[in-house]
């Protein structure tokens, strides 16, 4: 074997001794101890999201002065005035607020259909409009007692900052002169859409 294998050169090769090869060091893993009490309760760990938020696409069919009807919830039936699309993905709308009750809100495309009217909202300015706009305060104030907390509650609960009632007046007034412009479109604004019976909705045109 020793000469089938040809050690023989090998060793001839290397002044008669077998080669030697240095081996390379190797890092030591570090060992990590255990702990030796496990907590009592799970430690949450927020999972990691790898996706791209990818920004909701809009209806075609929705663009800036678009009449659009509201199909669920408080407002559900209302006619509104549709501003612009929030970072969010989010439609800004409003009734007029003052002709039909809908405020400046946010809503979502999917709850909405939109209609071939439209109305001139050029005089409208909605920069100042985003989602921040529509956060909701986060302050909690220390109470003293039973009764002042539940009156301080009451107190609370239907309280609008009065900058947002201003603008709420200043959009209100620039939209209802395009409305007004507009003759029986205020009375369009103020009735609720609803089905009847006989009216197939897939046969509507809006």
């Amino acid at each position: 074997m020793y000469h089938k294998r040809g050690l023989w050169a090998i060793k001839a090769k290397n002044g008669g001794a077998f080669p030697r090869h240095d081996k390379k060091p190797v890092d030591a893993p570090v060992a990590v101890k255990p702990p030796k009490f496990y907590p009592a309760e799970d430690i949450k760990k927020p999972l990691v999201n790898k996706r791209k938020a990818k920004p909701t696409k809009l209806r075609a069919s929705i663009t800036p002065g678009t009449v659009l009807i509201i199909l669920a919830g408080r407002f559900k039936g209302k006619r509104v005035v549709f501003f612009k699309q929030l970072t969010s993905g989010l439609l800004l709308i409003t009734g007029p607020f003052k002709i039909n009750g809908v405020p400046l809100r946010r809503v979502n495309q999917s709850y909405v259909i939109a209609t071939s009217t439209k109305v001139d909202i050029s005089g409208v300015n909605a920069d100042k409009f985003d989602d921040k706009y529509f956060a909701k305060q986060t302050e909690k104030k220390k109470k003293k007692g039973e009764g002042e907390f539940f009156e301080a509650e009451k107190e609370e609960k239907n309280q609008l900052p009065q900058d947002k009632k201003d603008d709420q007046k200043t959009v209100d007034a620039a939209l209802i002169k395009s409305i007004d412009a507009v003759p029986e479109l205020k009375s369009y604004f103020g009735a609720r859409f609803s089905l009847k019976a006989g009216m197939k909705p897939h046969e509507l045109v809006f």
